[in-house]
């Protein structure tokens, strides 16, 4: 896992930041402040996240391919291009539905 952040003042193609890694969850930091942080994620077919909750709103973005979240235990299917935010403290994970790729947006703000 690469977690240094991508370089600045650079233009980049989203979805070629990270690459798919045979039965693996690669992670790459875009960008991380004590505030919060912007990673992008690749996940192959059969990986997901397990269970967990967070003490921060987070936003979830599909680049590529389709996830199913599941939140305070109601499911969302998630297409190319849909969002969708977790809300702080909520239980949360994803599960295995192929390839994919997404963008996530930690905001730490107004939490401290």
């Amino acid at each position: 896992m690469n977690t240094s952040e991508i370089e600045k003042s650079k233009s980049h193609i989203t979805i070629e930041i990270i690459e798919y890694l045979i039965n693996s969850v690669v992670i790459k930091t875009i960008l991380k402040k004590s505030t919060g942080s912007i990673s992008v994620m690749s996940f192959d077919s059969g990986e997901g996240l397990t269970e967990k909750t967070t003490p921060f709103d987070t936003f979830a973005q599909i680049i590529e391919g389709q996830a199913e979240m599941v939140i305070s235990g109601e499911s969302c299917l998630l297409l190319t291009g849909q969002s969708i935010v977790i809300p702080a403290h909520a239980s949360n994970f994803i599960k295995p539905n192929g390839r994919f790729k997404m963008i996530l947006t930690v905001i730490k703000s107004g939490y401290e």
